[in-house]
């Protein structure tokens, strides 16, 4: 299965290590599915990691170390065709990095511009806890 995982499920994931976004990361991780990511995403991911809003809660050690490890083990996907299917112009490139990559899934957060879409050249967009569910997993929130 290959899977495009939203930059603010990354976040969230790096932010915290029991949210269920950390899950995701864990099953792939465990070589439970292909992640896709793409130079924009690492470029997008580097950039939102030094805002100061989330550098008061995230080390940029743990930031750099997840980008290091997609660059060097989730699946590069390049020469991603120009799309503007979604609301939100800056999302274009995970709809993009679909195309690309033969993607199965768009796993995200982002109910307004991405999950209103359902579905995009075949690949389902899909909440975290449903993708979760998919590999019998219940999503574990903070302080459990």
């Amino acid at each position: 299965m290959r899977v495009v995982v939203d930059t603010n499920v990354l976040i969230s994931a790096l932010l915290s290590g029991r949210s269920p976004p950390a899950q995701i990361v864990t099953l792939w991780r465990e070589g439970r599915f292909a992640l896709l990511t793409s130079q924009e995403q690492l470029d997008e991911l580097a950039r939102v990691t030094r805002y100061p809003k989330i550098r008061e809660r995230l080390l940029p050690a743990l930031a750099g170390r997840l980008v290091n490890e997609l660059r060097d083990v989730a699946v590069m996907v390049t020469d991603l065709p120009r799309v503007m299917a979604c609301a939100d112009p800056y999302d274009n490139f995970l709809l993009a990095m679909i195309v690309a990559g033969s993607a199965d899934h768009l796993v995200t957060g982002d109910k307004r511009d991405l999950l209103s879409m359902v579905r995009y050249e075949g690949a389902r967009i899909i909440a975290v806890r449903d993708f979760l569910a998919m590999f019998g997993q219940l999503p574990r929130d903070e302080g459990a």
